[in-house]
Parts: C-alpha cells; sequence; structure tokens
C-alpha cells in the first residue's frame, strides 16, 4: 500500500463499451478491481424504482428494460443530444461522469484512499469539443482531470521502450476507431499523424451480427423483432455481441435464445449457428474501411510500412482474426497485441498518472506465450497434399493465460480415428518444429462426409498446456496435458527432438521430396490415421469431400475474387442487386465449404454476370 501522504494520481480509459481504472501498487502498474472484475460496462440505468445502476447491474437490465438504459454514450460527448432514462434526461456530460464516479470509488475501495485526481483518455481523432465534455464529465465526478491523454500514446506508454522506436497504434474499440503513428523516444512520445472515426467500432459489428438475427428470425417466423419488440431486440442484440466475442476464439457458435416472441399462444425461439467466415463476411466492408485510414496515416506522415518498428494492438475488437491478418497483407508486419487489448490503454494511462505523480515506471510487465502452440494436419503445400503442414492454434506473444480453438476434418470417409500431434514452433513444416505431446481420438462417428473436429488449447501461467479435440457432431472429446510448455529446452532436448524427426524424414526418403508426389489416396492406413485431419481456411475446402471431386486451388481463389469485388459494391448498389449478391456470396461460401464443385460453378457465374452488369451500369 502507498503512503497516504504521496501524490496519487490514478489513469483512466473513458471507453465506449468498457472504462478501466488503473493505478501504482506495490511498485508497478496495474488496473483495479472491484467484486473480482476489472472492467466495468459503460452502461448507466435506471431501475424501475429509481435507483441508479451502473455497470454490470445496468447493463443486466438493458435486456429488460432498454428505455431505463444507455450504452454507448461515448459517442455522443460533444454534442448537444441528451438520453432519457425513464422519464428522466441526461446530457452526455453527466451520464459520463456517474461511469467516471464509479471507477474512483473501485480506486477508492482497493487503494484506501479517496481518489481525486486522474489522467483520461481519449481518442486522438476527438475533437476539441469532445476533450472539453471529458474534462467537465470528470469535474462532475469530483475529480481533477490533470491530463486528457490521447489512447494511442496510452497504448505506446503501456508497450514503451528504452530506444526510440516508430510505432503504428490500431486502436479498434467499442464504439470508436483510430489509427495513430506514434514516434517514442525515452518517455517523450510524439504523435505524428492520427486518422479515425467516431463511429465505428466493436458496437457496429454487433449490429451487422445481430441484423443477421433479426432477419434469421423474421425469415422463419414472419416476426420483424426490430419493431415493438424492445426486450427481444435488447437480448439479440447482447447474443449477438456474445457470439462475437466467442467467434474471436472459435471457428463456429450457436445462437440460442428462447421465447423471443409468442404468437397466438406459441412461443417461437430462435437458434442458428454462425462461423467466422461468415462473420467475417459481414464486417469485412467495415474494416477495410480501417485499412483505409490506417494507409491515410502513413501518407500523412510520409512513411512506408518499412519504416515502422511496430505495429499495436489495442481495443477489444482487434481481438477478431480478420483484422490481424489484413493489418499484415498491407503492412508486411505481425501486429503486437501482447498486452490485454481492453486494459492496454488503461495501464498507458496509469503510467502516465504515476510519471506525473513521481513515479518511475517504464512499460507494463505481462506473460506471453514466447512461441506458438498447433498441430500438424493433411494440406496442400507446393501444390500437392501434404501430411504434415502447421496450424497454430496458440501464436506467439499471446497474453496468458489464453485458449484458443480451431475446427478440423478428417481427410478421408468413414476414418473413426486421428492422431493429434501438437508441436511448439513457427515453421509451416510441422516437422521442422518441436514436438511436444500426441494422443489419439479413437470412436469417430464413420460418415462419408468430412467429420468436423475442434481442437481446443489452453494454456495457463504455469506453462500447463492442455489440449482437447472434440468431435462437434457427438461432443466425443480426448485430451493431453503437456507441463513445462513454457520451459526453455536444453540443447539435450533440442538435439533429441531433432533426431526424431530426422529419423521420420528418413522415413519417409526425405519430407519434401515425398511432398511433391503425395496424393491423398496414396495414404498408408496408418499414416492415414496419423494425420488424418484436413484443415478448413476461411471458408475454401481444396481436398475432396466424401470421396468426390475436389474444387480446385484455381476455382475456390476465383471465387474469393469475384466475392471481395462484390463486396466492395455492397455499399453503392441498388438494394435489389445488394440482395442478390448477399444471396451468391453465400451460395459460393456455402459451395466451398461442401466442396460443392457444381454448385461453386454456377454461383460463381452468376455472380459474375451480376457484377458485370452492376459494374459497367454504374
Amino acid at each position: 500500500m502507498e503512503d497516504a501522504t504521496e501524490e496519487f494520481i490514478v489513469g483512466i480509459d473513458l471507453g465506449t463499451t468498457n472504462s478501466e481504472v488503473a493505478a501504482f501498487v506495490d511498485g508497478k502498474v496495474v488496473v483495479l478491481e472491484s467484486g473480482g472484475k476489472n472492467i466495468l460496462p459503460s452502461v448507466v440505468g435506471l431501475s424501475p424504482t429509481g435507483e441508479l445502476l451502473v455497470g454490470e447491474a445496468a447493463r443486466n437490465q438493458l435486456v429488460l428494460y432498454p428505455e431505463r438504459t444507455v450504452r454507448s454514450i461515448k459517442r455522443k460527448m460533444g454534442t448537444n443530444e441528451t438520453v432519457r432514462l425513464g422519464d428522466r434526461e441526461f446530457t452526455p456530460q453527466e451520464i459520463s461522469s456517474l461511469i467516471l464516479r464509479e471507477l474512483a470509488a473501485w480506486a477508492g475501495r482497493q487503494l484506501g484512499r479517496p481518489v481525486s485526481r486522474a489522467v483520461i483518455t481519449v481518442p486522438a481523432y476527438f475533437s476539441d469539443a469532445q476533450r472539453q465534455a471529458t474534462r467537465e464529465a470528470a469535474r462532475l465526478a469530483g475529480l481533477d482531470a490533470v491530463r486528457i491523454l490521447n489512447e494511442p500514446t496510452a497504448a505506446s506508454l503501456a508497450y514503451g521502450e528504452g530506444q526510440r522506436h516508430t510505432a503504428l497504434v490500431y486502436d479498434l474499440g467499442g464504439g470508436t476507431f483510430d489509427v495513430s503513428l506514434v514516434a517514442l523516444e525515452g518517455e517523450v512520445t510524439e504523435v505524428l499523424a492520427s486518422h479515425g472515426d467516431n463511429r465505428l467500432g466493436g458496437d457496429d459489428f454487433n449490429d451487422l451480427l445481430a441484423e443477421h438475427l433479426f432477419s434469421e428470425f423474421q425469415s422463419r417466423h414472419g416476426v420483424d423483432l426490430r419493431q415493438g419488440h424492445p426486450a427481444a431486440h435488447a437480448r439479440l442484440w447482447w447474443a449477438a455481441e456474445e457470439a462475437k466475442r466467442r467467434l474471436s476464439f472459435e471457428p463456429e457458435v450457436t445462437v440460442r435464445e428462447d421465447s423471443l416472441a409468442v404468437v397466438d399462444g406459441k412461443p417461437l425461439h430462435l437458434e442458428v449457428e454462425i462461423t467466422r467466415e461468415r462473420y467475417e463476411a459481414m464486417i469485412g466492408p467495415l474494416v477495410e474501411k480501417t485499412m483505409e485510414h490506417l494507409s491515410k496515416v502513413l501518407a500523412d506522415a510520409g512513411k512506408t510500412p518499412a519504416d515502422l518498428d511496430a505495429i499495436l494492438l489495442v481495443g477489444g475488437s482487434t481481438r477478431t482474426p480478420l483484422v490481424a491478418r489484413m493489418i499484415e497483407e498491407r503492412t508486411r508486419l505481425e501486429p503486437r497485441g501482447e498486452i490485454h487489448p481492453d486494459l492496454c490503454v488503461a495501464l498507458g494511462a496509469g503510467v502516465m498518472a504515476s510519471r506525473l505523480a513521481g513515479r518511475e515506471v517504464d512499460r507494463v510487465l505481462v506473460d506471453v506465450t514466447p512461441y506458438s502452440f498447433g498441430i500438424s494436419y493433411l494440406g496442400e503445400r507446393g501444390g500437392a497434399f501434404y501430411p504434415h503442414c502447421y496450424k497454430p492454434i496458440v501464436r506467439r506473444n499471446t497474453p496468458l493465460p489464453v485458449t484458443r480453438t480451431e475446427r478440423f476434418f478428417t481427410s478421408h470417409p468413414f476414418q473413426e480415428e486421428v492422431d493429434i500431434h501438437v508441436y511448439e514452433g513457427e515453421d509451416e513444416d510441422a516437422l521442422r518444429n518441436i514436438l511436444v505431446g500426441n494422443f489419439r481420438v479413437e470412436g469417430l462417428t464413420p460418415i462419408r462426409d468430412g467429420n468436423e473436429v475442434l481442437c481446443r488449447m489452453n494454456l495457463d501461467l504455469d506453462g500447463i498446456l492442455h489440449v482437447t479435440a472434440i468431435e462437434k457432431r457427438t461432443g466425443l472429446s480426448k485430451h493431453i496435458r503437456i507441463a513445462r510448455a513454457l520451459e526453455t529446452k536444453t540443447d539435450a532436448e533440442i538435439a533429441e527432438a531433432r533426431k526424431r524427426l530426422e529419423s521420420l524424414f528418413a522415413a519417409r526418403a526425405g519430407a519434401d521430396e515425398d511432398a511433391e508426389d503425395f496424393e491423398s489416396d496414396d495414404l498408408g492406413e496408418d499414416e492415414t490415421a496419423a494425420n488424418g485431419f484436413q484443415v478448413v481456411e476461411g471458408n475454401r475446402s481444396d481436398l475432396a469431400n466424401g470421396g468426390g471431386a475436389a474444387i480446385s486451388s484455381a476455382s475456390a481463389e476465383e471465387a474469393q475474387q469475384l466475392v471481395e469485388r462484390a463486396r466492395a459494391l455492397l455499399t453503392s448498389v441498388h438494394d435489389e442487386d445488394r440482395e442478390e449478391i448477399v444471396d451468391l456470396n453465400q451460395a459460393i461460401e456455402t459451395a466451398l465449404e461442401a466442396g460443392d464443385v457444381q454448385a461453386l460453378k454456377e454461383s460463381t457465374e452468376s455472380l459474375r454476370e451480376l457484377l458485370f452488369f452492376v459494374e459497367g451500369h454504374p
């Protein structure tokens, strides 16, 4: 506990979806907790009895009393708009002050002293009116805002380095987006350029998912929950947000909501599965908009991706795998996300607050996995099928603890068992990584088409890796526990692993040579069982399903290119054309996923004809 006579300042991330408070405790900056939770939902409400609700309680009330609850107030900061809670009206500053007051109370309880001074963060793209509104909210909460700090600057402070470097901070939160180029040298941080959108964020991802759920419900039951069903509307919106979160770590989710509406005395339910590929197709145009801002920032600063030392991911929405993939495609740099993206800004604000209070703080220390863990699978390599491709599931520099799941398929009809080989390393050839464990799953359902198997990895702070394989159809599962997964391998262990791997190469007369001649039908029974996974990247399926003809790589690539062209036109075409594009995109995705050559051919041709008409007649 700190000396009560010392000056004390906390750092606050006043976020659109969630807010946090950080402070210097026991020699380091930490995010403070209340009731075991360190994230406060940025939601305020009044109960039917008039009780003020802030945070989790208000968020829970939103489903039942949406008219008495407000969220995402940050989007209204700096405007003259008011919001209504029941029969009362509030300004955005007043709502924000209630969130700030709650965070100050959290800090006061944990620190054992009142909190009256704070560093408060805002998006770099916030206008002067929005910044002044934030200061006003602080005053209403009884706080002295000693510094209004740009969120990307806070993020860079959390990652801080001693030497000079240039970083691109990509901050995609719940309701706002900004990307900034910052130069750091010692304790000095300079923002070189910023761009952003105050009305783009994870809430918009939620809206797209929710719209999909509303449409599914309406198509099945003929009832539009968007009008006249506020409670059901709120339930599906929160279901969409939960689905979004899970799709960052799982390849597919099932949304189940009972009794959303009652017609003629009959309760109507919704159960729908959403794949990560489907979700990423929905949000693709929005993520593409963020890439445009990224390019503008580099252009404004006269920089290229080659000038960057690091790209820092901030904000919960950056967990979406599509975001990191698109950034890496544009910049050829692997983004860093080892500091909790939801807490990064608060921790950086805590660093600044601690420095202003006279404490020496360099950076935030976090536990990450120093290398990737994944499994081998049967996939395509060099134009031929190869049984030792490597798919990382937990990627290096991921904060611990971590759980990730990926989807695979059995590689031949009626397959009843597979061997799971777990590797540590970064090489796309599994045999060039370190084998850390393996186990066999037996008793799979013998079906003709590819049997979907989920592989889940959990890595904890103690370096214990749990790997579980689950047959989706039945729930059949098998797992292995690998201790000391994070311990540095000794020279002897590495030499032994290399020796073991070289023996595998020798047994196969050289893996590279075999890969050139390899065909799926040539796999022997033992090798098929040991390497019986077909990975699905996005929504492509390049291997034959059920022994039928395989979709060629060229056909799949052509279809994907058409889909991308079509997505780029969604905001500019007529409603009827937009609906047809969406339907054809879905047909192509379904055909690729099912490996249906004829269906892919027909839907691709239809989309090509539509694009010819639309693009030729703007």
